[in-house]
């Protein structure tokens, strides 16, 4: 398993050891010791799995309090993913770095507590699979717009992506409440 830092040291980029043959293939998705050797050393208490069809973008999305950590992978499909340093006093924050997860390359990316996270969905269908280091609290859910123009993310969008009214609605990072 190689695990490399992003652009944003915090986000890491894993790239699972995969095993196959004609049959098909095996590979580690977690294993406690190597990640936390490789400074992923938390309890995860939730898994989660969607679904969404091309053009989909879900995101930009975090909770300030029970903030999540969020170790994501794409099942079926490819995505565009991108994480976005919303803590306030970290040197990079209001950064953002981006990464297209696919069923084929298998590449992994940890997003940590104090980032907001969203993808952009680029195949006809993708299955978005990710382990959460915190539970889902909708009372302490948040969203920063996923085009915000301080944010400046480069989506590899074709024509209008489909949002949620919710997300559409969403703060800018300015009006945003953010972590200290």
């Amino acid at each position: 398993m190689q695990i490399t830092p992003t652009e944003i040291p915090d986000v890491l980029r894993i790239d699972p050891d995969v095993f196959g043959d004609e049959r098909g293939f095996f590979m580690e998705t977690w294993q406690r010791q190597k990640f936390a050797e490789a400074g992923i050393d938390y309890d995860f208490v939730q898994d989660n799995h969607s679904r969404s069809v091309q053009g989909t973008l879900r995101g930009l999305h975090y909770q300030i309090r029970q903030p999540q950590g969020k170790l994501v992978r794409v099942t079926v499909g490819e995505v565009f993913d991108v994480a976005v340093d919303i803590r306030k006093s970290s040197p990079t924050f209001g950064q953002w770095v981006g990464d297209h997860l696919s069923a084929e390359n298998k590449r992994m990316l940890w997003v940590p507590p104090g980032f907001a996270h969203g993808f952009y969905v680029t195949s006809g269908v993708a299955e978005f699979q990710y382990k959460c280091t915190d539970y889902y609290a909708p009372e302490h859910e948040r969203s920063i717009r996923w085009d915000d123009p301080t944010l400046s993310i480069e989506w590899p969008l074709e024509g209008d992506p489909l949002v949620s009214g919710k997300d559409q609605e969403a703060s800018i990072l300015e009006k945003a409440e953010l972590f200290g």
